[in-house]
């Protein structure tokens, strides 16, 4: 049986307004108050970090952000926020190439790789995204896709700089679509980014946290759980409903 602690991670993307997001953060903490196993985490929008920082001091729940700057800075970025920016603030952990940062603003393997690198370097550990698109799947090319996303950050550093980071398998085809690979299809992929890194070291791939994103909810979140390689979910909309986020944090 597994000894990785599961990590419930909520994305909540470009959602909610300040007064939302505070009765939704006093909601959770309520809810995981003596809570032992799973690990739940909170990535907001870069305005409202400080906010649920805040409101967060002192429970057991983590922050983290959506996103960092490559440039370790500080420089003439505009628009950008630096890792140690965002250390400053209380985050932990920082999402890195998920699938919407991919295809809506151009960010490249190489790219999300020279962010997982810069992450690390600034303290913060990366939640690194990988995963096929719809058409990619049809095509027969899921592993050609997700050992291509996860060879560009191995290219860039050591298999040792995992033992400090998270991957997140996330079906493009299954985010926000209301359709959810199946158990067993979800379960093939993670086995298969395990034992890409198992190749390299097994101790490191034993202990790596693999996440499911893909249209979690809390129906389908406990039969997800149950897959042998599967470490917890990177939750999208679920995660803005106080009820539906604590009952995937539950399954786990």
């Amino acid at each position: 049986m597994s000894t990785r602690t599961p990590l419930i991670a909520g994305n909540w993307k470009m959602h909610g307004s300040l007064k939302d997001s505070e009765a939704l953060v006093s909601a959770l903490c309520a809810g995981v108050v003596g809570s032992e196993g799973p690990q739940m985490l909170l990535c907001p929008s870069y305005i409202y970090i400080q906010a649920v920082g805040k409101w967060l001091h002192g429970s057991a729940i983590q922050l983290g952000a959506q996103n960092l700057a490559e440039p370790t800075g500080p420089g003439a970025f505009t628009g950008e926020v630096s890792g140690t920016m965002l250390r400053d603030f209380g985050c932990e952990y920082v999402i890195v190439g998920h699938s919407e940062r991919r295809a809506l603003y151009g960010e490249t393997n190489e790219l999300v790789a020279a962010k997982f690198v810069t992450a690390q370097s600034q303290g913060l550990t990366p939640i690194l995204c990988v995963g096929e698109t719809l058409e990619e799947r049809e095509a027969d090319r899921t592993q050609t896709i997700v050992q291509q996303q996860v060879e560009a950050v191995l290219e860039s550093v050591e298999v040792e700089a995992l033992s400090n980071a998270v991957v997140a398998y996330e079906p493009v085809w299954a985010i926000g679509t209301g359709r959810t690979a199946t158990p067993d299809q979800a379960q093939e992929v993670h086995a298969l980014i395990r034992a890409m890194i198992g190749s390299r070291d097994v101790t490191i791939a034993a202990g790596l946290r693999i996440l499911y994103g893909g249209s979690v909810k809390g129906a389908n979140a406990k039969e997800l759980f149950a897959m042998e390689d599967i470490d917890g979910g990177l939750v999208g909309g679920a995660s803005l409903d106080a009820q539906e986020f604590l009952t995937i944090f539950q399954a786990a």
